[in-house]
């Protein structure tokens, strides 16, 4: 499936500063292939703290990836950082909404992304993966509400994509940790409308997946 990519390209490759398992770093480095965009990561040791360091605070006071440098521009946040990069290099009517209710539309699943995909499936995913510990009950009740009320969004929409005909910004936010929900126990068996949604966009031109943890044992 072929997607619109502007001609816009940065001046040097942006410089993307990563855990690559992290679906926050993959939906920017994501976006970044999906636009023909060049980039170059950088993996700092998360495993020995070096996000925690004085240095990496200079560059995010959070302390967290993903980051981007692109010429004297330094960005956290993997929301921000795809609307700059959507404002910056590639069409912002295609990727943010052309119109009032489509722009709102797009920022209702940029909302999603950073509220009930972080508190349930990422955060699931977090156990597993990275060993985290989290509260599961209310995790799994996230967890479960939102794949109920996405996969009824779908099931009603005449796409196969979150917001209008072509797939958006709506997308990409929400791609990673519902495509790895299963790592932390999240089944994705019983909604086939999201799964025609992930199909959806690993068959964009110049889709990268996300490497690729153990499936953990349903618990959804």
């Amino acid at each position: 499936m072929t997607q619109q990519i502007n001609k816009v390209v940065p001046k040097s490759p942006i410089t993307l500063i990563q855990n690559p398992k992290s679906g926050h770093c993959h939906k920017v480095s994501l976006f970044m292939a999906l636009n023909a965009i060049p980039f170059e990561t950088v993996e700092p040791d998360m495993a020995n703290g070096e996000h925690k360091s004085e240095h990496f605070g200079s560059l995010n006071v959070f302390k967290q990836v993903p980051v981007i440098t692109d010429g004297d521009v330094t960005l956290a946040d993997s929301n921000a950082i795809l609307v700059y990069l959507i404002h910056a290099y590639a069409e912002s009517d295609y990727w943010l909404g052309k119109d009032a209710k489509e722009k709102s539309l797009v920022q209702r699943w940029l909302s999603v992304s950073a509220g009930e995909l972080a508190r349930g499936p990422a955060a699931a995913r977090l156990e597993y993966v990275f060993g985290a510990t989290i509260h599961e009950p209310a995790v799994l009740e996230v967890s479960a509400t939102l794949l109920s009320n996405m996969e009824a969004h779908l099931a009603n929409s005449a796409s196969s994509f979150l917001v209008g005909s072509h797939v958006t910004a709506a997308d990409i936010a929400m791609y990673s940790y519902m495509a790895h929900a299963p790592e932390g126990g999240i089944s994705l068996s019983n909604f086939p409308h999201i799964n025609n949604w992930l199909k959806a966009i690993e068959n964009l031109d110049n889709f990268v997946p996300m490497p690729a943890s153990d499936i953990a044992a349903a618990r959804v």
